[in-house]
């Protein structure tokens, strides 16, 4: 199996793939997304089981979003049956990444638990927001760090593991091991991919909505998610697309600029 280093510009770049490709059927995409929240959401509705489902099927709702991008990508319709792709492609195998994933976020949030007494825990587990008193406790922002930095290798295991499972044969460990290592090969792509998508989902919504009110002399009164949630529509789809993106250019056909290495 070969794997690319792409240059580190290359990651901002997958964040504009995705936008074309998003932009080749932004309808269908939204239609994808919309049914794969309504199906999240439902089954989070059902105590206990509902979460772990919606967790063990993560895996193969991402295949989905894959097989669309691919469709976008080379200029085909992307149909809504597209989500399911991953059910249809070695299901076993990408039931079985589910179930390692739902084990890597009951690590990821027993950790954070150890910081703040499950304060963030029970947040993330039943939705309800915490006492404005816990939040302000610094022991719940170091529960949002050790979070954050247990959950940096679980994205770099299972960012390629569910493509390399369906649609190049891999054993789940197999495509742990091989998404993990390609992650740890391009983490300046990976950087500068993190970096794009902060600029675009917080420093430019923070800017325009200073521009406006200042354009207005003060008088403008916009709450931050009247621009947020727009903003978010156009982004999910856009997000899910540049997976794609990182995918291709990592475990694509070689091209200038990389430089290949076998794992």
């Amino acid at each position: 199996m070969i794997a690319r280093t792409v240059p580190p510009l290359q990651g901002a770049r997958w964040l504009a793939e995705g936008w074309r490709m998003f932009r080749a059927a932004p309808l269908s995409w939204f239609a994808l997304v919309f049914a794969y929240w309504m199906a999240m959401t439902v089954l989070s509705l059902v105590p206990l089981v509902g979460i772990v489902a919606a967790s063990v099927l993560v895996p193969a709702f991402s295949v989905g979003f894959m097989a669309a991008s691919r469709a976008a990508s080379r200029s085909q319709p992307v149909e809504l049956a597209m989500l399911f792709a991953g059910f249809r492609e070695r299901l076993p195998a990408q039931l079985a990444l589910g179930a390692l994933y739902l084990a890597s976020l009951a690590l990821v949030i027993g950790g954070s638990a150890l910081v703040d007494d499950g304060v963030l825990a029970r947040w993330l587990l039943t939705g309800r927001e915490p006492a404005a008193e816990d939040v302000q406790e610094d022991s719940f922002l170091g529960a949002l760090a050790a979070a954050a930095a247990l959950y940096a290798p679980v994205m770099a295991l299972f960012w390629f593991a569910p493509v390399l499972v369906a649609w190049h044969g891999m054993a789940p460990a197999k495509a742990l091991f091989y998404s993990f290592f390609a992650s740890l090969m391009n983490w300046r792509a990976f950087l500068a991919y993190g970096a794009a998508v902060a600029v675009v989902m917080f420093l430019l919504p923070t800017v325009l909505l200073l521009v406006l009110v200042l354009a207005s002399g003060g008088s403008l009164r916009l709450q931050p998610m009247a621009l947020v949630l727009p903003l978010a529509l156009v982004m999910l789809p856009t997000l899910f697309a540049s997976f794609y993106a990182s995918y291709r250019d990592v475990f694509g056909e070689a091209g200038a600029g990389g430089r290949l290495g076998s794992l």
